[in-house]
């Protein structure tokens, strides 16, 4: 190789590095289309499927049948703005934040259980705000996911080998997924608090913790699943009766707690292949409770079929694929890490509400990103994935 080769080779060597470092530092490298693209269409089609299922309780309600459309779409316009704003910051300065938004969710959790002080629907008491039912109200759980995967990321990607450890890659994250998991169980929510063990548990596995440590606590989680279903923890028993058998002899079948969800199982055998058509449902009228909130995916099955409902799970399936390649092609552990707590807390809340609408487990009450109602939850789902967003921009060209 001649001398000139050589210097080429270095000043070429050079010119990647700097163009690394300008992204690194600036975060201007391209954002991923696909899962940009995906996650508009999905609040796209949300807000056509939350303005179907809910027009005729906003008119019930308010005589404005686009009530809940009008909020929502508000929301959705704030939170794709905030996604573009927050995607364009280099995803290292949210080290820093991580351990305020954890520390600031614990406060907001033990603040929902004080008497007076936090929301109550439906028993649970899950809610802060101000306002009164049509005022700004929001949930401590959503920001706690947050929390969690911000400081998780930053304080695993830090540690390394010593995530192998039982002192250092098991415990301090046990004790803070045990607090949060506790405060979110005496709501109740315990959907919220599989949700936040299982992205915790996640990042733990993604960042190195050994095989030993995964076993065991595969082993816990299935004698808590068996204790839960058998009745051996108590949570809320008539939901476990009702999960057991749906059909179960009431005396008042409109009023008992198995309603629910048999007028979900109700609209979703109604759709058959192709649905009963857009906008068509006879579910949404009065018959299914929160047709537009949890249970907004009995609605699609209605209106649009196996077919329809078919296609929407295989968005959210290829959002997910894409979260976790770019996690895959991150450039450092903190933004793969980042990007698969954020994929993960997706994946494991669409399993979650569509296995709850259909039966497979019981009632726990959790929503179903981008198409159920709750302006503050979709602006913050929309900047969680701003921050897979910022880790893509700065993947390594390859």
């Amino acid at each position: 190789m001649t001398r000139e080769e050589k210097e080429l080779r270095r000043q070429e060597r050079e010119r990647r590095r700097a163009i690394e470092n300008a992204a690194k530092e600036a975060g201007r490298g391209p954002l991923d289309v696909p899962f940009l693209l995906l996650t508009l269409l999905l609040t796209g089609v949300g807000l056509i499927m939350l303005f179907s299922a809910s027009f005729p309780m906003a008119y019930y309600e308010s005589g404005n049948p686009a009530y809940y459309l009008i909020r929502q779409g508000i929301f959705a316009a704030l939170g794709i703005v905030a996604m573009l704003a927050i995607g364009r910051i280099n995803y290292e300065r949210y080290r820093v934040v991580g351990k305020y938004v954890l520390t600031l969710s614990i406060f907001l959790l033990i603040a929902v259980l004080i008497p007076g002080v936090g929301i109550t629907r439906n028993n649970a008491t899950r809610w802060l705000g101000f306002g009164g039912e049509n005022g700004f109200q929001f949930q401590p759980s959503e920001i706690a996911k947050i929390g969690v995967i911000l400081y998780f990321a930053d304080s695993i990607s830090k540690k390394k080998e010593r995530m192998r450890t039982f002192r250092y890659g098991i415990l301090p994250y046990a004790v803070i997924l045990g607090i949060i998991a506790f405060l979110m169980y005496k709501e109740p929510h315990l959907s919220g608090t599989v949700l936040i063990l299982g992205i915790g548990v996640v990042m733990m596995f993604v960042g190195g913790i050994r095989s030993i440590w995964v076993g065991a606590g595969l082993g816990v989680g299935a004698v808590g699943v068996w204790a839960y279903l058998t009745g051996k923890i108590s949570y809320n028993s008539s939901r476990i009766a009702i999960w057991r058998d749906p059909l179960t002899n009431d005396p008042d079948l409109m009023r008992d707690a198995g309603y629910q969800i048999r007028q979900s199982l109700l609209a979703i055998g109604s759709g058959g292949l192709l649905g009963v058509g857009l906008g068509k449902s006879r579910q949404k009228f009065m018959y299914l409770p929160e047709r537009h909130n949890d249970f907004i995916f009995s609605i699609i099955c209605e209106e649009l079929g196996l077919i329809g409902a078919t296609l929407i799970m295989a968005l959210f399936a290829l959002l997910i694929i894409r979260g976790y390649w770019i996690a895959l092609h991150a450039r450092d552990r903190f933004g793969a890490l980042l990007a698969v707590g954020v994929t993960t807390q997706v994946a494991l809340q669409v399993f979650l509400n569509i296995a709850v609408v259909t039966n497979l487990i019981p009632n726990t009450g959790i929503s179903l990103p981008f198409f159920s109602y709750g302006g503050t939850s979709l602006v913050i789902q929309l900047a969680e994935m701003a921050l897979v967003l910022s880790v893509s921009r700065q993947m390594p060209p390859s």
